[in-house]
């Protein structure tokens, strides 16, 4: 038996002569991530936002807590009823702020999308001093953080339970990833930076620090790295192409349009952004399924070489594929479903519907991030197939081998080029 330890970037070798891939990063990859580590570092530091300033909003008021005590009806006038949809006074308790303890009789509120409020419940108010009316108080909403609070505690405890380590992992792997968002590139937007280059540098923060934290420094996580990267390159030139074909200017709705007034942003740079950091959740999970499949695959038959692996890879990726591009447009379309119950209320052509701003924004964003996806999975397909089986040249001279004798051939079996079993004694490193 060979006692001597196996080499950092050498296949094992299994007992009957069959090569088990190993889980170390090929060094020919740490040519492609320490750039692109270093350009990400270089990029947040020169768009790290300098000092956002306020946005010229009117005052209209302080937003203060409540507790609801006791709701009293009444019916609405003639008058009232023109204006209104319900009448009556809501007895509050204020529970924050310089008035804290302090009792308040509001309007019950009423109109589209007011809260239906009953007594016990939380509530935010609107307080304005001022007000000509003499009413200083004003319902706005509920306050939602104890529920919110509650489902992301459950949200927490079920990914631990389940994924234990790795489900942690991946809770702080999700944690940073709000972090950049919040802390660098809404800031950096917001104090003037090309929407662009704020996404591009964000994206590459989260995917190098979110697939590493959350897989593990291995080949399978370098690969996915390595082919999201690439896919993310072609989704920004993509993305670019449809919002100067179809002519998007990024401004939308109400919300759009107000930013665009408070702030000097570019709005179509901001659509490309939004283009991009919404196709990356779905390519690092692509990206990932893929290297692991073929690392599966390679370890499940030691014999099939990257030609084959990539095949094999490929008829995986495009049942995969299937499935996520119709996650992909769902979602947009699951996001612009009141916009479209409201035009087709309005009884349009289906040819204006299409071409409208908004309807032709969300087609774009469809059409690029489906482009992007499906780059990812011949690009990840190879790269796993190529490195799966990469042998680094020797630099040392080489050891000569000793002759063993000769052995009767045994006959092979019909399974000799695969594992039995339904599963592979060498499970995907992202796995472990």
């Amino acid at each position: 038996m060979n006692d001597d330890p196996v080499k950092h970037d050498e296949p094992v070798k299994h007992s009957h002569g069959h090569v088990i891939p190993n889980d170390a990063v090929p060094r020919a990859a740490l040519w492609i991530l320490i750039p692109a580590a270093i350009a990400t570092v270089v990029g947040m530091l020169l768009l790290w936002p300098q000092g956002v300033e306020d946005a010229a909003i009117d005052e209209y008021g302080t937003e203060v807590d409540g507790r609801v005590i006791a709701v009293t009806e009444t019916e609405c006038s003639a008058e009232e009823a023109e204006v209104v949809d319900a009448c009556g006074e809501v007895v509050v308790t204020i529970t924050s702020g310089e008035l804290s303890g302090e009792e308040a009789v509001v309007d019950l509120p009423s109109g589209p999308g007011a809260p239906v409020v009953a007594a016990g419940d939380d509530v935010i108010l609107i307080y304005t001093p001022e007000s000509v009316s003499g009413q200083q108080f004003h319902i706005i909403d509920h306050d939602r953080a104890g529920a919110l609070w509650a489902l992301v505690i459950a949200f927490a405890l079920a990914v631990v339970a389940f994924g234990r380590w790795k489900g942690l992992r991946s809770l702080v792997s999700l944690g940073l990833t709000f972090a950049v968002v919040l802390l660098f590139m809404v800031p950096a937007v917001l104090d003037g930076s090309s929407p662009v280059l704020v996404a591009i540098v964000g994206a590459a923060a989260i995917m190098l620090v979110s697939l590493y934290l959350a897989h593990g420094w291995n080949r399978t996580t370098t690969v996915a790295v390595v082919g999201t990267l690439a896919s993310l390159v072609l989704t920004v030139l993509l993305a670019e192409a449809a919002v100067q074909l179809a002519e998007l200017n990024g401004v939308l709705d109400e919300s759009t349009t107000n930013l665009a007034l408070q702030y000097p942003i570019d709005m179509s740079g901001l659509l490309l952004a939004g283009i991009l950091i919404g196709a990356l959740g779905v390519i690092d999970d692509v990206t990932v399924s893929q290297a692991a499949t073929v690392d599966e695959v390679a370890k499940a038959n030691p014999k099939w070489g990257p030609a084959r692996l990539y095949k094999s890879g490929m008829r995986v990726g495009r049942d995969h594929l299937t499935s996520v591009v119709n996650t992909l447009v769902l979602a947009y379309a699951g996001a612009s479903l009141p916009l479209l119950v409201l035009i087709a209320a309005a009884n349009r052509p289906l040819e204006q519907v299409l071409t409208s701003q908004t309807i032709a924004t969300e087609i774009v964003r469809s059409v690029a991030g489906t482009l992007g996806l499906i780059a990812a999975v011949p690009i990840t397909t190879w790269l796993a197939a190529y490195l799966v089986r990469w042998k680094p040249k020797s630099k040392g001279p080489k050891e000569p081998r000793e002759k063993e004798p000769k052995r009767p051939r045994p006959k092979p079996e019909a399974a000799a080029d695969g594992w039995e079993g339904d599963e592979s004694p060498y499970p995907p490193s992202h796995l472990r």
